[in-house]
C-alpha cells in the first residue's frame, strides 16, 4: 500500500476510536451531570473514568492531527 492509503486508514482508524471512547465516557458524564445538578457528591469511579477517558481522547485527538499533518505533507 502506498503511504497515502496508509495514512488515510489510520485516520479512519483514529477517528473510529474517538467515536468509541467518546461514547465509554458518556456514562460517567451523565453521571457526574446527575451528580452537580442534585448537589451530591459523584462516585469517584465515575470521576476516575471520566478523567481516564478523556485522558486517552486527548492522545488519540493529538495523534489524529499528526497523521493529518503527515498527510497534508503528501499532499493529501
Amino acid at each position: 500500500m502506498s503511504k497515502k492509503t496508509t495514512l488515510k486508514k489510520q485516520i479512519e482508524e483514529s477517528e473510529q476510536e474517538i467515536e468509541a471512547l467518546e461514547k465509554k465516557r458518556v456514562r460517567s458524564q451523565s453521571a457526574l451531570l446527575e451528580a452537580y445538578i442534585n448537589h451530591s457528591t459523584p462516585a469517584d469511579a465515575d470521576v476516575e473514568y471520566f478523567r481516564v477517558f478523556t485522558s486517552l481522547i486527548k492522545l488519540e485527538r493529538e495523534n489524529l492531527r499528526k497523521l493529518n499533518e503527515e498527510l497534508e505533507k503528501l499532499g493529501g
